[in-house]
């Protein structure tokens, strides 16, 4: 079972009394048109990048902390082992703020798309609206 009632919805039900949405993330206007906003999209790209450059001196705060570890204690295979660790460690940031960069570009492009989309929708409508000289048939 899906998990979806019997219960059907349309755009227009959820406009309310046409002063809902939140002018930030999208919804509807106070003439009941429904918009979109590439706030949430945008500040999740930042969110995003954001984490990446936390990530970025990982690789150089973990040499600082293991300077001079391996000074006196020459034959420890601990010490190689923490090794092989601490470069495992590194391959993983890199490839998380890696993988930050990609999506905060990806969610810049869904922003830029969903805009375009929006236009493209509403350049089909005018169209329409000047053939029928705005009336509703």
């Amino acid at each position: 079972m899906s998990g979806v009632s019997g219960v059907r919805l349309r755009l227009s039900d959820l406009a309310g009394d046409g002063a809902g949405g939140d002018p930030a993330g999208g919804g509807f206007s106070a003439g009941g048109e429904l918009r979109h906003s590439d706030g949430a999209w945008l500040r999740a790209a930042g969110g995003a990048e954001g984490m990446g450059a936390h990530l970025g001196p990982v690789r150089t705060e973990l040499a600082t902390a293991h300077e001079g570890l391996l000074a006196g204690t020459v034959g420890l295979n601990a010490l190689a082992e923490l090794g092989a660790v601490r470069e495992s460690w590194v391959r993983r940031f890199e490839c998380a703020r890696h993988e930050c960069g990609a999506l905060a570009g990806n969610l810049r492009a869904v922003a830029r798309a969903q805009g375009e989309t929006n236009e493209s929708v509403r350049s089909s409508f005018a169209l329409v609206a000047r053939l029928t000289h705005g009336v509703e048939r």
